[in-house]
């Protein structure tokens, strides 16, 4: 594994305030990583830390190797941090050409990144006629123009409209299968569990969750059950080691799953027990399942 980002217990205060607290996690090359948590989480100060733009209260970060100083480094970073500040009055194709001459970049890039985002026949249309979709489409091509390590995006859907959020999640995915790894910073666990391959659940600027996100939605899922004999079922749940936590709402049982058991077989088992079964549901445990879970845990 080929480490692109090393952050380690990173922490940064505004006064009283503390947005990042003790953070550590690690970007390796080729995936996709999504920092997911509310509004005022730490996911932008966290961002802008690793970028430059806001000093660290303590802990440290590193590049690549280690060895590659950050203002080095930032040259083969690609970001969109903020809403794209681009001159509405100059067409595409010519607000990427300052951007090349800024970049050191070869005009050359510019129809092919122009067309990773599918805006190469609009490349002569002034940046003032375009849709917001298609604003954030060129701030990527801008940042791709340097064909970065690593494109950086700060919640890249917001605002959009659902077929503007729909086109850029899949230039997000069509830029990781061409190798180059992405970090971006989402409240959104739709856009998490769609497009991201890691996950690092920030809360009040702690991390709750760092791994894969379908490691972190690899529960064995949970029946969902009634039965006129309410307490018997309940006692027998609680003693059977294939089963986690239990959940009562009213007449309604969930039972977390800790291995794999099919609802059939359970209904046998239980069959055999002597307990009709009037209600049985075997469910999945979505992302946003398991992030509330995560966020139930810890204290408000």
């Amino acid at each position: 594994m080929e480490p692109i980002l090393t952050i380690n217990n990173l922490t940064k205060k505004f006064g009283y305030l503390t947005a990042v607290k003790d953070l550590s996690f690690t970007i390796n090359k080729g995936n996709v990583y999504g920092i997911l948590g509310p509004n005022g989480s730490g996911k932008s100060t966290t961002l802008g830390i690793v970028l430059n733009v806001v000093n660290k209260t303590s802990g440290d970060f590193h590049w690549f190797d280690g060895n590659t100083t950050t203002h080095d480094a930032l040259k083969q970073v690609g970001a969109i941090i903020e809403r794209p500040n681009f001159y509405p009055y100059m067409t595409a194709a010519e607000n990427l050409k300052l951007v090349c001459r800024i970049k050191g970049v070869d005009h050359s890039k510019i129809d092919e990144k122009l067309d990773v985002v599918g805006l190469l026949d609009r490349k002569n249309h002034k940046f003032k006629t375009y849709s917001l979709g298609m604003k954030q489409r060129l701030a990527i091509a801008s940042a791709l123009l340097n064909d970065p390590e690593i494109l950086i995006l700060d919640e890249p859907t917001n605002g959009l409209d659902p077929q503007g959020i729909h086109q850029i999640r899949q230039i997000i995915k069509e830029i990781a299968a061409d190798g180059t790894t992405i970090l971006l910073a989402s409240h959104l666990l739709d856009e998490v569990e769609k497009v991201c391959s890691h996950v690092v659940v920030l809360r009040k600027g702690e991390k709750l969750y760092s791994g894969r996100v379908d490691e972190m939605i690899s529960s064995h899922g949970f029946f969902e059950l009634k039965t006129d004999k309410h307490n018997e079922l309940l006692k027998l749940l609680e003693a059977d080691t294939n089963f986690g936590k239990i959940k009562i709402e009213e007449e309604l049982i969930t039972a977390f799953l800790n291995q794999p058991m099919s609802a059939s077989d359970f209904n046998k088992m239980m069959f055999n027990k002597g307990i009709i079964l009037s209600h049985l549901v075997k469910r999945k445990e979505s992302l946003e399942e398991q992030f509330l879970q995560l966020t139930d845990n810890q204290q408000n």
